[in-house]
């Protein structure tokens, strides 16, 4: 049996999982952020911004360094098609917002006391559920996610990041 605090090898599977949708959905604000941050026009604000930029660039290298430990073996075959408009970014966008939006409603209708307000919140989480299958499955279709393969899946985020942080 190992000791608790033993050293391993690899990540586990779940936190893989987890450095996977933080440094996607980070990598997919800071694009966001950076293309937004010139129409800015109050200084604080635009302050704000630059440094919510420069924390998150940070967080991403932070991050990018776990990769090299994740459970696979590290191929070298590259992607048989390349992306070089926004639709991936854009895809990722929406999914990242979708993802929120149902944890908040969800959130939500845990506090509800009100019947109608419950239903209300109930039919926006259902549409606000199929809505984010369809992205995802567009995702899926077009190459952006390739969810069932964790090594490309993991390769998206690198060059999504590094695609991020050279912007």
């Amino acid at each position: 049996m190992l000791h608790p605090n033993a050293q391993h090898k690899h990540l586990a599977w779940h936190e893989t999982m987890e450095l996977h949708e933080l440094t996607a959905a980070s990598s997919n604000y800071l694009i966001a952020m950076k293309m937004h941050v010139h129409h800015v026009t109050d200084p604080h604000l635009h302050e704000l911004y630059e440094e919510a930029i420069h924390m998150t660039e940070g967080n991403i290298k932070d991050l990018l360094h776990f990769y090299s430990m994740a459970p696979m073996a590290t191929r070298t075959n590259k992607s048989k098609s390349e992306h070089h408009d926004m639709t991936g970014f854009y895809a990722g966008h929406l999914l990242a917002y979708l993802k929120t939006l149902i944890r908040s409603y969800a959130g939500a209708i845990t506090e509800t006391a009100t019947p109608q307000l419950r239903e209300t919140f109930v039919k926006q989480l259902n549409h606000a559920i199929k809505l984010h299958a369809k992205v995802f499955n567009f995702m899926l279709e077009h190459g952006f996610y390739p969810a069932y393969d964790l090594h490309k899946l993991l390769e998206n985020d690198k060059k999504n990041a590094q695609k991020a942080l050279e912007m």
